[in-house]
């Protein structure tokens, strides 16, 4: 039977509706939280230990270091690089979610929460929840963008204290201390936003923004190939493309603007990316480029070193032992292209923050060990003490460089 006419626009509205209702479902579950706390008891066990957060401290709270809400990502057998990309960025005075997408097993999140409940500084910070009902989020596609908007929006329910917004990856692993970053946040604007950007879309135009999708990691349990409509659509010319790599540093003001403000702008934009291959990459740094207030805050780095031959594709290689100088040296915060209980990690661990195996990096906060067990932090006091190290002259220098007049004016928001 001959096909009529309509049959290719029928086709495409049938994709399009079902992704829209798919995402507008899932936006849904926004206004409830899917943390499982990794602490149940009594409801006066649920405040933080007072050895932490004193009420006497002689800190004000004008100058009190401030805190970062790290969204910590993994699959099926991920969770030991989970805990150690935990132990690795800890600090009280954060906000950490653990997230096992729906490939690992309820099982594997049943153990780490248990292994978060068994370690001493976390039960007395109460400050690490696992999410208990996951997300399905492929490496492409819209369910990406969905699963770190569910996980932003957790962390605003869970604090109103956190100041910035941090998505990891397993492959992701810090090159300062907390103590060190908290230390270079706490002289900065409160509003600033560290996300790589461009105008020029160049390949993405016809890959990655044209081509128009179905991803079923937003309506399906079980993984399945996306589904690619044989149409092609235009590029918007209500607003202006930005796009850069998935990992950025964002305010909370701004999250706030994602998730919950009163500008529609951010909830158009979700559902014009919805149908495209490649929505994390253009979501944030567009929202903040076509923003009159946002688009003042954005630094056009997200102090990420990237091993990659070419940063426009956002393709990289493994880090190895021979790049170990260059990445120090560049100021970066964080690394990315690590392989699974890499040798170059346990040097990060030993040279840049100090931290033993199975335990958190020591801090302000640590004032050493009970004698009672091994852990060399098993006693702690006022968490707004910090002791930061050379890490926080290599980020300082970093972060002046990027605010030097010239360099942040002429690298912000430029259309190309």
């Amino acid at each position: 039977m001959q096909k009529g006419p309509e049959q290719p626009r029928v086709t495409l509205y049938i994709i399009l509706t079902t992704a829209f209702l798919s995402l507008c479902f899932l936006l849904s579950l926004f206004s409830s939280s899917h943390s499982s706390s990794s602490y149940t008891g009594r409801p006066e066990d649920l405040r933080p230990d007072p050895r932490l957060f004193p009420s006497s401290s002689k800190i004000a709270a004008d100058t009190a270091p401030p805190s970062i809400a790290y969204l910590i990502s993994g699959s099926s057998g991920d969770s030991r690089r989970i805990l150690r990309l935990l132990y690795a960025t800890y600090h009280p005075r954060n906000r950490y979610l653990l997230h096992l997408d729906s490939l690992a097993t309820q099982s594997e999140r049943d153990r780490i929460a248990v292994a978060v409940q068994d370690v001493p500084i976390f039960r007395a910070a109460r400050n690490v929840d696992v999410i208990g009902k996951p997300d399905f989020a492929y490496q492409r596609g819209s369910s990406p963008m969905a699963s770190t908007l569910h996980g932003a929006s957790i962390l605003l329910r869970l604090s109103g204290a956190w100041d910035w917004f941090v998505n990891l990856s397993v492959d992701d692993y810090p090159l300062v201390t907390q103590d060190e970053l908290l230390h270079i946040m706490s002289h900065l604007p409160k509003d600033l936003n560290f996300v790589n950007h461009t105008s020029y879309i160049g390949w993405k135009e016809s890959r990655r923004l044209k081509p128009v999708i179905v991803d079923p990691g937003l309506y399906l349990v079980e993984k399945t190939d996306m589904f690619f409509a044989s149409q092609k659509r235009e590029l918007p010319k209500a607003f202006k493309l930005f796009s850069g790599p998935s990992f950025s540093i964002l305010s909370r003001n701004f999250i706030e603007h994602c998730v919950l403000g009163t500008d529609n702008f951010p909830r158009t934009l979700l559902m014009y990316l919805s149908n495209t291959p490649d929505s994390l990459s253009n979501y944030f740094p567009t929202i903040l480029c076509n923003s009159n207030i946002f688009k003042k805050t954005i630094i056009n780095n997200n102090l990420l070193y990237l091993a990659s031959n070419d940063t426009s594709k956002e393709k990289y290689h493994q880090l190895d032992h021979k790049e170990f100088t260059e990445m120090v040296e560049s100021g970066a915060a964080f690394a990315r292209g690590f392989r699974f209980d890499d040798t170059v990690l346990d040097r990060i661990d030993h040279e840049l923050l100090g931290r033993r195996p199975g335990e958190a990096v020591p801090g302000g906060w640590c004032l050493g060990d009970s004698g009672k067990n091994r852990s060399s932090c098993s006693v702690w006091g006022d968490s707004g003490i910090l002791r930061p190290g050379s890490g926080s002259d290599r980020l300082e220098r970093r972060i002046v460089e990027l605010l030097s007049n010239d360099w942040f004016r002429s690298h912000q928001c430029i259309s190309e």
